[in-house]
């Protein structure tokens, strides 16, 4: 009998050292929150930073009013390009990222930078919904695709290495993940590297990242640990950024560097780089270039609203209706021949 007792007793600490081993970060986001002080060295989520948002919807999916708001833990109505923090703890080591386009999904959905409160929308071009096309054997976006908030591409801002100047957009970035997020989550991530597509001349950074509750994030903590552990991840990545205009009758998109990814600490200058314009835009210290930047949480900022301002925006907005039925063309596989 105490044989089988000090069996049961090696096996639960076996399982405890298991948890630690492989749930890192689950365990810090407790430990923090619970006030506790916690020694995982990537994942510590502060509880004066970490908040949960909401989405508030409008209008019918799938339609030209569809949009999806964000909103606080207390119901204001939040700005997902401005109100949502950047940096999701006080090391600045994990960070916050708006999950606009869920992965294996089409429909171009984007923060809207010109309208207040910014909420989500689909993007649309000659009056018509987008949507990525699926070119094999990519089915839509192969990433959790969305934005860092509070980070800006300022277009009068030049990349010395690039000579091209900012897209007028927040910081893209791509979440690698087992897991499809919903489109509106604020998720919690660490930046691995990133990419540096030239689209029409500008500069259009793709951070890529990685969600800190994914089995694989204690593993993954640099560009070329993704390679190691997820090969071909990178190179399917490449490929997309480079084909997925071509059904649209676009050319092949260009990119610095020749493709290549650069490394977590050259990213992490990028995104720092990328906050630091944001806080000029925010602070109306540089032109707004057609930005909407109403927010309701940004102490400093001449831009600041009231929540009853924030209630009244989407108040605005038509009552969520039933989603619209999406086209054939939607689905359809498109070929291309590198």
């Amino acid at each position: 009998m105490q044989r089988v007792d000090r069996f049961r007793g090696i096996a639960r600490l076996l399982f405890q050292f298991s948890e630690q081993k492989f749930q890192p970060a689950t365990l810090a986001k407790t430990a923090t929150l619970r006030g506790k002080a916690s020694s995982a060295r990537h994942f510590s989520i502060s509880s004066q930073v970490k908040m949960s948002y909401g989405v508030v919807e409008r209008g019918c999916p799938n339609s030209l009013e569809y949009r999806m708001f964000l909103s606080s833990p207390n119901g204001t109505v939040v700005s997902p390009f401005h109100d949502v923090p950047l940096f999701a703890n006080t090391e600045k080591t994990v960070l916050n990222m708006v999950v606009e386009i869920p992965r294996w999904t089409n429909s171009k959905m984007e923060i809207s930078k010109e309208e207040k409160l910014n909420p989500i929308k689909q993007d649309v071009k000659k009056g018509a919904l987008r949507f990525v096309k699926n070119v094999f054997p990519h089915h839509g976006y192969i990433w959790n695709y969305g934005a860092f908030p509070q980070t800006w591409e300022d277009p009068k801002h030049e990349t010395p290495e690039t000579k091209t100047l900012g897209d007028n957009d927040p910081l893209d970035v791509c979440e690698i993940g087992h897991k499809v997020h919903n489109r509106g989550a604020v998720i919690q991530v660490k930046v691995l590297g990133v990419m540096c597509l030239i689209d029409e001349g500008e500069t259009d950074w793709k951070v890529i990242v990685i969600d800190v509750t994914d089995p694989l994030a204690n593993e993954l903590n640099d560009i070329e640990d993704v390679d190691k552990l997820m090969p071909g991840f990178l190179k399917a990545t490449y490929e997309w950024f480079k084909i997925y205009k071509i059904p649209d009758g676009k050319p092949e998109n260009k990119f610095a560097f020749n493709g290549e990814a650069k490394n977590k600490e050259y990213a992490m200058k990028v995104v720092t780089e990328c906050n630091k314009q944001w806080e000029k835009l925010i602070g109306k210290k540089c032109e707004s270039n057609g930005i909407a930047c109403e927010n309701t949480s940004v102490a400093s900022s001449p831009y600041k609203i009231t929540s009853d301002d924030g209630k009244k925006i989407v108040d605005s907005q038509p009552q969520l209706g039933a989603s619209k039925p999406l086209g054939d063309g939607v689905n359809k596989w498109y070929y291309v021949k590198l």
